[in-house]
């Protein structure tokens, strides 16, 4: 037997050792049989071979494993020990005194889905297989100590690791104890930064975090953010990762105007303030990767074609010389443009290491040869590191760092190519994820409510949603720049989650409704094309029951819309009294859509209701022969202006276009001139060799020209009016129309557009807008909000940070909106604000002006990396259809704050509706079931959110508090708020709270971060419990700052 091979070494170790047992937490090994099977180890290695080098590095290996072990004298059995674990900063190889150190990084960017699905992906469809990267990577790693790794994206490494024999896993956890393996970033994904919510963000993580916790303890808690790949970054992402107790961010795409500066200023690392209300609890030490690029230096990707090191001189093509002197350039070069002298070298990129031997013997050369050369006066020193390795090396030096108070949006690589269309690609697939999103609140609310146990299976259907939009929370999942198949196979993810969360969602109501335990069970539909209007329970049913959950704590006013298929019903409540409601006719343009195919539905039944905070009501609906009470009347424009008005505000339209001329807030008497009209910008279509040359594609918005066309410049116009509901309806042309409508009581305009599909029979592409031209004064400034909480100043044609050259005058304006825009005229005190129901990309592109995408169709790629053509087919390959809404608000700038904050809760948190079928009478279902029930037994403060509120484990639940109000938003709700926690929820009483950090992976008590010195700031602190006030065992009270988010595991009982 000849010297055994490392793959070899390392299978004879792990067989010698454990043999055939199956373990969890311990291996059942005596000292005799250990000493036996290493003695066997010995001989067979020893035999027939002469690579001592070979022996000694196996002893290593097997006795650095060993040494972390204790047996317990009872048992008989291993485990490691717990003092053993080496990981975090501790471990950290900081480099040499005096010497230009270089961490070198291994990794692999692997996307969760992109031009390829999720399983092809995994298992290696003609492609890399992620399950293979990790395989080769960790078997690499449990040869050499010195080696490092570091893996983010746990939707990969969840499969895979469900996928290892029990031996195996605790040899992976041995290669995390001592800090080989790295989980940096952690969550499901590398979440895109400008289409995500705040909410969708904090959970894919918490995802994450928790199988990490779960599996690794303290040594799987990631200390970094690593956001290489996503085309733009978000304040916002920033301000969460430093609450999360992230000591870093790195990134690499930014505007290249912006990187130049950086680069020849030496400012590519810096301190970001991620919020203006949170200060020090939100700030983060960012670093920016050099060249805007996070793979490996040209000629040193090993595994994909580069030249390797050839150290035998014997050979005519020995190379070490040369390749060494080649990689000393680069690093020379790079550390021109840092401060320090460490500096960090990505040596991965997209999924690299499915050969990791290849790369790691490469690497170890490199490291071997230059280090050696430090003999003769060198001054470069290489070794394996991590990112949060580099970080903490930084740290020490304690130096002093710049600051950046905004964000990075909008990315440019180059000149008139702005990774802005993005923000708007695929919008029905961005509006599905928040609608699910929307779902999964419910979903784990009402799970936690109802307290679900382990006999009804919800955990496992409740993680399949979480899992679905974990992974679509992807920056190639819910940014729309995928490939078409890959974008089916998100959604078709989802649905089955969605599925199955309505699964928890019936058992849920299966014991919150029975009002005891005699009334028989009760199934509860759904119906999500309730958009289109299409809901057979609805439409095949002389009566049923609606059911509508609030996942708000707070009580809400809420309008509700079923589709019906007669003209006439009564309505009940829960304390079966009447109700006023309307049928409102279905436009003409619903019929056309695809999905509302096979729906008897010819109209919308809309009534009016208050919902209780964390509850549901019940309403019963019964068709009528009699129409009086809900007809709506239906006229068409005749020449004369037409105002529509409610309590609050009133909407003139003119008699000659059917279009939209004034708007009145008539409590405040504030008027304003303001048009609304669906336009479309001709996209470029160049071949993309050059930024003069850019075509418009799933990344990238470039129109061709700056002025758009109108779709339509009069409309056909009709009204629709009656007791609860006035519409005008607009049909801008066979694929595009909207409902302006005006509901009583409601503080807000809701505009309801239908676009689809976009025609591209002249071979040219289009990208639909929404523009609002009012008479404001806004002096080029606008606001949009940062991943649905915070809001940002935006300034056209300007950034703060650096003079800019604008080279697009549309494209280069447009920022993500994930939930708002708004404009303001500081001398008429006015503010205009508009939320959407799904992010997109705006902005203002002249002054009074706020304009939303509504949707694209290209037909051309632009020639980065997804290489098809946005231009999705739609159900019936016609293309797609897609239908959205705007909320408008018209106010003073002062008191706007509450308008948009409370609409944009109400708006993701939306209440649900669920149908039963049933033949019960009114007073007889209302004996047997609950028709009105809330989970709090009050209200929480109108500044707090109850942002989650789930079941964790061991007994426990999860719960998130949240300020939602800045600190300047509002005189009164901008102010400190309390929570009492006690008696806070009916189902059950928190008895005790343990706080946590965002993520809910580390007690706050103990949580520390790395401190840093801040140009004009001073230096960050430490203790990240010294932000809040702690929670007293006895009062469980809780205080909340603005913006600030309380993550707690509480106690319960029933």
């Amino acid at each position: 037997m000849g010297a055994l091979s490392t793959p070899s070494l390392i299978a004879a170790i792990l067989l010698l050792l454990l043999g055939v047992h199956r373990f969890s937490e311990a291996v059942p090994l005596s000292d005799g049989i250990l000493g036996e099977r290493w003695g066997q180890f010995r001989v067979a290695s020893n035999r027939g071979s002469s690579s001592t080098a070979n022996n000694d590095r196996a002893r290593s290996i097997v006795d650095e494993f060993l040494a972390k072990l204790d047996r317990d004298e009872g048992t008989g059995t291993l485990r490691f020990r717990s003092g053993a674990p080496q990981c975090g900063y501790s471990q950290c190889n900081v480099g040499k005194p005096g010497m230009l150190n270089v961490h070198l990084i291994s990794h692999t960017h692997d996307d969760v889905g992109w031009l390829k699905t999720v399983d092809q992906y995994f298992y290696g469809f003609g492609i890399t297989g992620v399950q293979y990267i990790l395989d080769t990577v960790t078997q690499e790693l449990m040869n050499d100590p010195q080696k490092r790794f570091v893996y983010v994206e746990q939707a990969f490494f969840y499969r895979w690791w469900n996928e290892l024999h029990d031996a195996t896993r605790h040899l992976i956890k041995g290669l995390v104890n001592t800090g080989r393996l790295e989980f940096i970033l952690g969550g499901w994904c590398m979440n895109d930064e400008a289409a995500t919510h705040y909410s969708s963000i904090i959970d894919q993580h918490t995802l994450g975090f928790k199988f990490l916790y779960h599996n690794f303890g303290e040594c799987g808690r990631p200390r970094v953010g690593w956001q290489l790949d996503p085309f733009g970054h978000s304040r916002e992402q920033a301000s969460l990762f430093a609450q999360f107790g992230f000591d870093g961010l790195f990134f690499a795409r930014l505007d290249y105007q912006d990187y130049s500066k950086r680069k020849d200023e030496k400012r590519l690392e810096h301190v970001w303030m991620g919020s203006e209300s949170l200060g020090d609890q939100a700030t983060l030490f960012t670093g920016i990767l050099y060249g805007a690029t996070y793979e490996p230096p040209r000629g040193f990707s090993f595994e994909y074609g580069d030249t390797p090191i050839m150290d035998d001189q014997r050979l005519e093509g020995y190379n070490v010389d040369k390749r060494v002197n080649e990689f000393f350039d680069i690093v020379n070069s790079r550390a021109n443009a840092y401060s320090s002298n460490h500096i960090m070298i990505s040596m991965g990129a997209d999924f690299h290491y499915s050969n990791a031997r290849k790369n790691f013997k490469n690497i170890d050369k490199l490291i071997e040869y230059a280090n050696a050369l430090q003999a003769n006066g060198s001054k470069i020193n290489l070794f394996y590191s991590t990112p949060s390795c580099y970080v903490y090396a930084l740290n020490q030096l304690n130096l002093t760092y710049t600051r950046k108070d905004d964000d990075y949006f909008p990315y440019a690589h180059r000149e008139h190519t702005f990774w802005t269309g993005y923000f708007t690609s695929r919008p029905a697939l961005k509006g599905y994820e928040r609608s699910s999103n929307n779902f999964l609140q419910v979903c784990k609310q009402l799970e936690t409510l109802a307290v679900l146990g382990p006999e009804h299976g919800s955990r496992v259907k409740v993680d399949k949603l979480r899992q679905s939009l974990g992974v679509l929370q992807h920056h190639d999942g819910v940014s729309g720049t995928s490939k078409q198949h890959v974008a089916f196979d998100y959604a078709k993810m989802v649905a089955s989650g969605v599925a199955a969360c309505q699964d928890v969602v019936n058992a849920s109501y299966g014991k919150l409704l029975p009002s005891s335990s005699s009334s028989p069970a009760l199934s509860v539909e759904f119906c999500p094309l309730a958009n289109v209007s299409r809901c057979p329970v609805s439409e095949n049913n002389e009566q049923f029951v609606v059911v509508i959950y609030n996942p708000i704590a707070h009580d809400v006013d809420y309008t509700a819309r079923v589709p019906v298929s007669g003209r006439g019903y009564t309505v009940l409540d829960s304390d079966l009294k009447p109700v006023t409601a309307q049928v409102v006719p279905l436009p003409v343009f619903t019929l056309i859509v695809p999905e509302f195919g096979g729906s008897k539905a010819v109209g919308d039944l809309v009534f009016r209701t208050r919902l209780p905070a964390l509850g549901f009501t019940t309403f019963f609906v019964k068709k009528s022969s009699d129409n009086s009470q809900t007809e709506s009347y239906i006229s068409i424009l005749s020449g004369k202006d037409v105002t529509i008005k409610n309590e609050y505000l009133s909407l003139t339209f003119g008699g000659e276009t059917g279009l939209l001329t004034g708007l009145t807030n008539l409590e405040k008497s504030l008027n304003i001139e303001l048009s609304n009209s669906l336009l479309y910008y001709k996209s470029c279509d160049g071949d993309n060799r050059g930024g003069d040359r850019q075509a418009s594609g799933a990344y990238i918005f470039r129109p061709n020209g700056s002025s758009p066309i109108p779709i339509g410049l009069e409309p056909k116009t009709s009204i629709v009016q009656g007791s609860e509901v006035q519409e005008v309806r607009q049909i801008f042309s066979d694929w595009a129309s909207q409902v302006v409508r005006l509901t009583k009581g409601a503080r807000y305009v809701e505009i309801e557009w239908t676009i689809g599909p976009v025609p591209v029979d002249d071979h040219i592409g289009k990208e639909v807008i929404s523009r609002f031209t009012s008479n404001l004064n806004s002096n080029k400034t606008f606001y949009t909000d940062a991943n649905g909480r915070e809001v940002l100043k935006r300034v056209r044609d300007y950034r703060p940070t650096w003079t800019f050259k604008q080279t697009e005058p549309v494209a280069g304006n447009y920022y993500p909106v994930n939930s708002r825009i708004f404009i303001r005229d500081m001398e008429k005190n006015a503010q205009l604000t508009v939320l959407t129901d799904r992010s997109q990309g705006g902005g203002s592109i002249a002054d009074g002006q706020i304009e939303l995408m509504t949707h694209r169709r290209m037909l051309h790629d632009d020639s980065l990396g997804v290489g098809e053509a946005l231009n999705e087919p739609g159900l019936d390959g016609r293309g797609l259809i897609v239908r959205g809404k705007y909320y408008i608000f018209l106010d003073t700038i002062e008191s706007s704050a509450r308008l948009h904050r409370d609409m944009a809760q109400s708006l993701y948190m939306a209440p649900s509706v669920a149908f039963i079928k049933s033949d019960l009478a009114p007073a007889s279902y209302s004996k047997s079931y609950k028709t009105k029930w809330s989970g709090l037994k009050g209200s929480l403060p109108a500044n707090v959110h109850l942002l989650t509120l789930e079941q964790w484990h061991s007994g426990k639940f999860l719960v998130r508090f949240e300020h939602y109000y800045e600190k300047n938003d509002d005189r009164e709700r901008s102010e400190i708020a309390e929570v009492k926690l006690k008696d806070l929820f009916a189902p059950f009483n928190i008895v005790s709270v343990e706080e946590q950090t965002l993520g809910a992976n580390k007690p706050l008590a103990g949580a520390t971060r790395l401190q840093w010195n801040v140009e004009d700031y001073g230096r960050t602190k430490r203790d990240m419990s010294s932000f809040v006030k702690p929670v007293d065992p006895q009062d469980l009270v809780v205080e909340l700052k603005p913006m600030q988010i309380r993550t707690f595991h509480v106690t319960v009982n029933e």
